[in-house]
């Protein structure tokens, strides 16, 4: 479905990824973990089009292809139904009393439906993400692809738009693949994980994988996750 090879992308003569290779299946949900500037997003960037690598190919095997941005671009002048409406319109064409029961129904499935005439500065930081994925989703993605979902999140809300991602990966069978910090929703979301470092991408297999992995710069990560975990910062 998703194949990277000997991607190299550089920006202002500094090179950000070298010789990436990835491949994601099917139906599968890949994560990808790794320190802040790694290039994580980068990656995920580069599946969706928006950026093009310097050398290397990269194949995706659908055009339907959508994206949760980490600061969610979400319409502030919209209400969440028209935050809907709108890409239904533009994407698949379908307007009215169509796109709209579709959209009901897809913010009903998120728990925004009680929500549907407000904007999104009149609901919280949680309803926000939702809602975001409520819109990525709308125009029946094959590939979705996460950027930080749940950053900024406190740790109840944050597994709970995990539990969200993976309910609503399973039920329209699309192939995810989210980029984190956050390792505690790495592990809850992916079937296969990946450690991006050292500008590349190296693939550890399942969380049980990563976890019990001896890699030393993997290990220094997992490491400071556990000390943020431990002052509060993210889940135990």
């Amino acid at each position: 479905m998703i194949r990277l090879e000997s991607v190299t992308i550089t920006f202002k003569n500094r090179t950000i990824l070298e010789n990436v290779e990835l491949e994601v299946k099917q139906g599968e949900a890949v994560g990808i973990i790794g320190p802040s500037g790694a290039g994580k997003s980068v990656i995920l960037k580069t599946i969706a089009g928006l950026i093009r690598p310097d050398s290397g190919s990269v194949t995706v095997g659908s055009d339907k292809v959508s994206m949760l941005f980490q600061k969610n671009a979400l319409f502030d002048s919209f209400t969440l139904l028209q935050n809907l409406l709108l890409p239904l319109s533009e994407t698949l064409g379908i307007t009215g009393d169509e796109a709209e029961t579709r959209s009901l129904s897809l913010l009903k499935a998120v728990g925004l439906d009680h929500a549907a005439h407000l904007h999104p500065d009149e609901i919280s930081g949680g309803m926000q993400k939702r809602l975001g994925i409520a819109r990525a989703l709308i125009i029946e993605p094959e590939v979705i692809l996460y950027d930080e979902p749940t950053a900024g999140l406190d740790p109840i809300t944050s597994k709970s738009i995990a539990e969200l991602m993976i309910r609503l990966h399973r039920a329209n069978r699309t192939t995810l693949v989210m980029v984190t910090n956050d390792l505690q929703r790495a592990y809850q979301v992916s079937d296969r994980i990946g450690f991006c470092h050292g500008r590349t991408l190296e693939m550890f297999g399942s969380p049980d994988q990563v976890k019990d992995s001896k890699n030393p710069e993997l290990r220094r990560f997992i490491y400071a996750n556990a000390l943020v975990s431990d002052s509060g910062g993210i889940e135990p």
